[in-house]
């Protein structure tokens, strides 16, 4: 029993054995599956925010309050942005169906620039308290290089006020 998307479509498919009561109840079961794992692969805005707080408390002794964390699709070159300022965190639309704790390391990222704005010692040394920074950050360069994207060679001046994660 199996179930995937075909366009806007749900393709289930299921042994020809099944009662019709049986179908119907594997059909419900398998797409709330689906639906589970979509929501999953791509969390809302409100997930996002919740998970920034989460992560914030785990690894930035709570610390790390944004006021915002939403995805934006206008981030070609970065992976996510933080103004410190007025607190907002913005992550770009192509991570979503990466790996969460791909989006997780992007999220400490960012919550670590409402600590520090720039990429020095002392802000590496925030993101480094996430354990899978490095595995994440290899991730990226991997996707960042398939797709011929700028790689992350360390911040410019221009980075650091803009306080966003290259990739």
């Amino acid at each position: 029993m199996s179930a995937y998307r075909d366009g806007d479509k749900v393709v289930v498919m299921l042994p020809s054995r099944l009662s019709k009561a049986e179908e119907e109840q594997w059909i419900a079961t398998i797409l709330q599956r689906l639906a589970d794992r979509e929501r999953r692969r791509r969390p809302s805005d409100a997930d996002l925010e919740t998970r920034a707080h989460e992560l914030s408390r785990r690894y930035l002794d709570g610390r790390a309050v944004p006021v915002s964390v939403r995805w934006v699709e206008n981030q070609r070159t970065r992976w996510g942005s933080c103004t410190p300022e007025d607190g907002t965190i913005r992550l770009s639309t192509r991570l979503r169906g990466m790996p969460a704790w791909v989006v997780d390391y992007v999220l400490v990222h960012e919550l670590a620039h409402l600590l520090v704005p720039g990429h020095g010692a002392d802000f590496w040394e925030l993101v480094a308290h996430y354990p899978k920074t490095e595995r994440a950050r290899g991730y990226l360069e991997g996707v960042a290089a398939a797709a011929h994207l700028p790689m992350e060679s360390g911040a410019s001046d221009e980075d650091d006020l803009r306080h966003g994660v290259a990739g």
